[in-house]
């Protein structure tokens, strides 16, 4: 059973590409404790102005995400700060997991979720609460195939971290929590950077969804037919993270 945490008065600290870091700031903000958010140099600027807005107090670190999670810890050893992880923590994951909750809520006959995948806390929440329900797909850009180099090995291991997708998506090995999850996770699939930009435009242009790359790859899956759905199949494409600035700065 998942326990409630007491806040110290050095509050929370948390690395994040952004997005997770926008969510800590803001729930942070709204409980009145302080946050502490770590953000890598590669991080866009719009995710770090944001998270900033939200009150909380930014710290740039040179690299990925990696270098950033490493100066969280360290952090957290100084103050005494309370950890929360972007996606190998089980509260996080619960809270992440959700979504597959209210998928299965709203579209009753869904037979697969197309989930992106960069640590794995959003997917190992979603699979947790299908537990084999429904297909569940991860995709990843190539440049980041944290998962799907896991599924290969049998087990964990550190990638090479790059691409357009890599603020959101860029962790070195995906988690524990995810690699536990990865039994109810029926498919892993691997997009391009390019396919990851011509989603992005696709879903602006037609959808007027404005998405940054690491969301649109479960879209980039289906354009390319990467991932082909079986006749009759009711599909859920996952959309999650609209931290971008302008369309053509993204190239």
């Amino acid at each position: 059973m998942l326990k409630a945490r007491v806040i110290p008065p050095a509050g929370v600290v948390a690395a994040s590409g952004g997005n997770f870091g926008l969510a800590i700031a803001l729930a942070a903000r709204e409980l009145g404790h302080k946050a502490t958010v770590f953000v890598p140099s590669t991080s866009p600027e719009e995710k770090v102005g944001r998270i900033a807005h939200y009150g909380a107090e930014v710290r740039v670190i040179a690299g990925y995400y990696d270098e950033a999670l490493r100066s969280s810890h360290e952090w957290a050893a100084e103050t005494g700060a309370v950890e929360a992880h972007a996606f190998d923590q089980p509260e996080v994951v619960a809270g992440q997991g959700t979504l597959g909750l209210e998928i299965m809520d709203q579209v009753p006959d869904v037979s697969s979720v197309m989930v992106a995948v960069g640590g794995g806390g959003l997917i190992a929440g979603v699979a947790g609460w299908s537990r084999g329900e429904v297909s569940v797909v991860g995709v990843e850009p190539e440049l980041c195939p944290t998962l799907h180099a896991a599924r290969q090995a049998g087990g964990p291991v550190e990638v090479e971290v790059g691409g357009v997708a890599a603020s959101s998506l860029g962790a070195s090995m995906i988690g524990e929590q995810a690699w536990l999850a990865n039994r109810w996770i029926s498919e892993s699939r691997l997009v391009s950077d390019g396919a990851i930009l011509e989603a992005q435009d696709w879903l602006w242009e037609t959808c007027r969804v404005l998405a940054e790359p690491g969301a649109c790859t479960s879209i980039a899956a289906l354009l390319t037919g990467v991932h082909s759905p079986e006749p009759g199949e009711r599909v859920v494409a996952v959309i999650s993270g609209a931290n971008t600035g302008n369309l053509t700065t993204q190239v």
